[in-house]
């Protein structure tokens, strides 16, 4: 019986963690894609190293910020 009432406090735990699960991912990914977008405009352009820096820290800004937005927003019931 005590196995049953425990069930829907797991799901609701799990449901309130499930939205961060995937932050750290998505942090990288956004950084990653910044990077490799500013190595080939560098690469396009011949303006090495000045895109991949400037879109290196646009996509470190960008990514800390989704990132900062989804954890400090309360939680939505």
């Amino acid at each position: 019986m005590k196995e049953q009432d425990e069930h829907p406090k797991d799901d609701n735990n799990l449901r309130s963690i499930g939205n961060y699960l995937g932050l750290g991912m998505q942090l990288a990914a956004t950084v990653g894609a910044m990077v490799f977008l500013g190595y080939w405009l560098d690469g396009k352009f011949k303006t090495s190293p000045w895109l991949i820096l400037i879109f290196s820290f646009l996509g470190i800004a960008s990514g800390l910020y989704n990132f900062l937005r989804t954890v400090i927003q309360p939680p939505k019931k």
